[in-house]
């Protein structure tokens, strides 16, 4: 009996260790550490080689629920905003540069390098239980430096959902929910922890 217990440990023995030389896939075990950086460096490849296209493409698709996330933390926080949004969808980019009101320092925001991208959201505030929604006209202002996108300035304007005649006059939004959800987004994709789509 121990006889045959020895020949059958010596016998799975030695077909692992030849299964190990025959496939060399075998014999090397991966960590959940080694897959993730491996990952990880292809994602962070993606977010500094990519175009902006690209890239804006994959930020508006996660947009809302950055922004939503950026706005729920300042709840919790117990900030001194009544009115919370939340961001129901954010439409597809255009790149084409529009032309800057006037009073806004052109230069600074029209120079080279900074890439002017025009998108909308969506989005719904409740006031005394009555639900409103707005729609959200961003002009987002994008450069690129050697660790990848950064964000330069934003601007927004607000209209009623349905668009109506009136719309809000542009306003620095560089600190709003939006812009944070940018930030964050950008240095997620840099670090790697960007589900990409």
């Amino acid at each position: 009996m121990k006889a045959r217990i020895s020949w059958l440990v010596t016998s799975s023995c030695w077909l692992l260790i030849s299964n190990s030389l025959h496939y060399p896939a075998f014999s090397k075990t991966l960590t959940p550490q080694d897959s993730r950086q491996g990952e990880n460096e292809k994602i962070g490849f993606f977010c500094s080689e990519q175009s902006l296209e690209t890239i804006t493409t994959q930020l508006l698709r996660d947009l809302p629920s950055y922004a939503n996330r950026t706005t729920q933390r300042a709840r919790r926080l117990g900030r001194s905003v009544d009115i919370f949004p939340y961001i129901l969808a954010a439409g597809k980019p255009e790149f084409q540069s529009l032309p800057l009101n006037p009073g806004i320092d052109a230069v600074k925001y029209e120079s080279e390098g900074v890439e002017q991208i025009f998108f909308t959201t969506l989005e719904r505030q409740y006031i005394n239980k009555k639900a409103i929604e707005l729609q959200q006209f961003h002009r987002l202002f994008l450069t690129k430096t050697k660790n990848g996108w950064n964000l330069v300035m934003m601007l927004t304007q607000t209209a009623a959902y349905p668009a109506k005649s009136t719309i809000a006059p542009a306003r620095d939004s560089s600190n709003g929910a939006i812009a944070q959800g940018v930030k964050l987004w950008l240095r997620d994709c840099q670090a790697g922890t960007v589900r990409m789509r």
